[in-house]
């Protein structure tokens, strides 16, 4: 599951389209930006997710759900502009089993 699944009647390139306009709208870049993802509890997939921001400053912090089987995973990291939220996004987006929020 990810943000594209409760827009099914869009197509991914409409809506990230969209969202970057929104972005673009609401902050002012380059800003700090909170990503928040939902992940199997797999370390494998936390590092998967981890390379995605490799280069980039930012601070992660993990919870895991009350039954252990799923990792709330929040990065805040400086982004320049809504174009790199978006490849952001778009990158985790291929990772299998993460719901992005």
């Amino acid at each position: 599951m990810n943000v594209l699944e409760n827009n099914k009647n869009v197509s991914p390139e409409e809506f990230y389209k969209n969202f970057k306009e929104k972005l673009t709208e609401m902050y002012q870049f380059p800003t700090e930006y909170l990503f928040k993802f939902i992940i199997p509890n797999d370390q494998e997939k936390q590092a998967e997710i981890f390379r995605v921001f490799d280069g980039l400053k930012h601070t992660i912090t993990e919870r895991d759900s009350k039954n252990g089987k799923y990792t709330a995973v929040n990065v805040n990291t400086a982004v320049a502009d809504a174009d790199q939220i978006v490849d952001i996004y778009q990158e985790v987006a291929k990772i299998k089993d993460v719901i992005m929020l």
